[in-house]
Formats: structure tokens, sequence, C-alpha cells
């Protein structure tokens, strides 16, 4: 990874997505002067509903917009984690050897429609037959894990509430980020009820957003750039819809596309200085610290409240602030967790020094699409 972008998440009123991607394309070409627009032979772009802009075949036309001519430009679709399935699509042709230059970005305008009209499009995310047909939405979804986790293991909404109080310590002090707030535990339980027991200061909000890497073959890296970030990992896999599972307070998605990118790395989730992960509600975290072995299953409750995945913590987890802070523009949130790795492993973007992970070597992305449904893991490396 020679160069990231991101345009500041929001409700970003008067723009349309192309200009949004335009920016974060803006901000990576500034961050690697070197790179020039004829050096890019592909561009794979992450995009949930065109629905929101009423409008299909993006990619081309962000590609010809922006003046690359005539390459293959491709829309990439596994709803919340688009943005890291096209992070993936671009590894592979890479690593195939039909590239040596590729871009991977990921893009979505939600706040075009009312709040009640994104809930239901977001409720695509489900089962039609099985589970959006007979009410069960994302959020109804989530609380249902979130309840099975309590009764079975003990986790209570005050370890729940503490998720979204860390991330929005972190967020607070990213200018990329929309929630800047710091809110308390009593906060987040007094929030309004959204199902139970998740609370509206428990989910991530509906904004709008956009973010691109660039990545080539690691033989050219230094044509580039003097502090490149490695792809030393990469893994996905999928799973069958909430209702059909033996155990809903896991997601073997995560644990199985976590084991392919750390064994492809050859290293283990303890080896990671900080790890972004899908939150799209607090208790997508805390049972994503269990799938990827950061704790042993049931205790990622107990993992937050002793404040070990804090940014002072022995293994800190989305210091970008996450989805809860920074903001859930649904595709865009798979290459932001990028974008968020190359600024901590590199001093290319300025960020807030009590943001920055200290001495951070190494990172892992959890990028998840739907209820567990989509899951793509990326491990990083600062280059030597």
């Amino acid at each position: 990874m020679i160069s990231a972008g991101c345009a500041p998440y929001g409700k970003r009123e008067g723009f349309s997505g192309r200009e949004l991607f335009n920016e974060a394309l803006d901000e990576l070409f500034l961050n690697c002067p070197k790179l020039d627009r004829r050096n890019v032979e592909a561009l794979y772009v992450g995009q949930s509903f065109e629905i929101f802009e009423h409008q299909a075949n993006t990619p081309t036309g962000f590609s010809n917009n922006y003046g690359f001519q005539n390459i293959p430009s491709v829309r990439i679709e596994t709803i919340s984690s688009s943005g890291g399935s096209a992070l993936r699509q671009g590894v592979l042709g890479v690593l195939s050897g039909a590239f040596d230059l590729v871009l991977c970005g990921a893009v979505e305008k939600m706040t075009t429609l009312e709040t009640p009209d994104v809930s239901e499009v977001l409720s695509m995310g489900a089962d039609r037959p099985f589970e959006a047909w007979n009410g069960c939405t994302l959020p109804a979804l989530n609380a249902l894990v979130a309840r099975e986790h309590m009764r079975r293991f003990g986790t209570t909404e005050e370890q729940l509430a503490l998720v979204a109080v860390k991330n929005h310590n972190n967020g607070f002090q990213n200018p990329k980020a929309f929630l800047k707030k710091i809110i308390s535990v009593k906060d987040v339980l007094d929030s309004r009820k959204v199902c139970t027991p998740l609370k509206l200061l428990d989910c991530s909000p509906i904004c709008d957003g956009a973010s691109c890497v660039a990545i080539c073959k690691p033989e050219i890296a230094r044509k580039f750039t003097d502090s490149p970030v490695d792809i030393v990992g990469s893994g996905q896999a999928s799973d069958c819809d909430v209702v059909f599972r033996d155990d809903i307070t896991e997601f073997k998605a995560t644990k199985m596309a976590a084991k392919k990118a750390l064994e492809m790395s050859g290293q283990s989730i303890l080896d990671m200085d900080f790890v972004e992960v899908h939150d799209a509600f607090t208790i997508n975290e805390i049972v994503a610290y269990e799938d990827l072995g950061m704790c042993e299953k049931g205790k990622g409750g107990n993992l937050v409240e002793r404040g070990e995945t804090t940014l002072q913590g022995s293994l800190p987890v989305n210091p970008s602030g996450g989805l809860k802070s920074k903001g859930h523009p649904i595709a865009s949130s798979g290459i932001g967790q990028a974008y968020e790795v190359f600024t901590q492993l590199t001093e290319v973007v300025r960020i807030a020094p009590t943001r920055r992970v200290k001495q951070a070597n190494a990172a892992l992305t959890h990028s998840m699409g739907g209820a567990g449904l989509d899951v793509v893991i990326h491990v990083f490396r600062a280059s030597s």
C-alpha cells in the first residue's frame, strides 16, 4: 500500500458520491506525489446500494471523471464489507500478475434518503424471506446476538456501552470522524432504545463517505514512496443467515477469514499493535474480540471493561473511532480501516499524538457484511 485518501465522513449535503470519491482520490495523490494517473491499471470500487443516488455502473463514471482512461473499473458488493472486498480483489489482481498497480476504493452516499427509507434499504442486507419479511432488521438481528451473549456469558449493557465510550474518545481526535463527541456510559444507557438491549448510542450513524488506497507489486513500491505498508495477509469467508446458525454468539466467517489471513502473514493476533474492527453495533466489537482470538469466548465484555482495548491498553482497537464514531457509510468503512492503517504505520498523514498507537508496526482490519454473512480480514506490516 503506497498511498491512501479519505473524504471526511458525515452528512455531506450538496456533494454527490462521485464528488466524495474525488475528494478521497485527491488526498491519495497528494499523499504520493510520485504517483501519476497513468500508473493506475485498474479500479475496484466497493458500493453497497445504487438506490441512494439512483445510479448504477458507478466505477466507470468515477474512473473516466477523474481521468483514468480505458482501465478496467469494477464494482464490488458484499453489503457493509464491500470496501474490504474491493481491497481483497485488488490484492488478488496484483498477486495474479495481471496488474502492477491498482486503486481500491469505496463510497456510500446515504443521506439522500430520510432515516426510515435508509432503514428500509439496509434491511436488504438481511435474508428477505426468512428475516426481513418477518420484521427482523439488522439492529434486531444484532440485538438477538447481544441478548444471547448476555444470557450465556453474563455480558452487561454497561460493557456494551464501554465500547461506544472508548470509540467516541478516539473519534473525537480524528478529523475524518462524523460523531466527534465525548460520551459517558450513562449517556449510552439513557439514549433512546432501538432494539433491546441496543440503544441509539450502541449503533453506528447513517452518513456519507468515501475512501481509497493504492496498492502495487512490492518490487516497485519504493519508486513511489519511502514508506510503503506491506499487505502480508488476506482472507475472506461467508456464512449462512443468522436464523440458520447453531450458535449466534459468534461469527464463524470472522474466525475462518482471520485464520486464513493470519496464517498467510505468519503472525498471530497478539502480534498486532492495533486492530480496526467492524463495530456497526457495540456487540459486534465484543464478539470480534472473541472470534479474532483476543480473548476466550464469552470474555469480550471483560476485555473492554479492563481497558485492554483502549489506546493505552495491551491491544488497541479502533483508534480511528471505529464505525461507531468515525461513521459507517456502508461500503466505505472497509477501505476507511485501511486508510487508518496507512496513517498509523507511516508519517505521511499527520494525526494527533494522543491518537497515535505507540511504535505501531503491524495491524489487522476486520470488515463485515451484514450480521456476519461476509467477512474480510487483512493483515498489514510497516515495510522495513
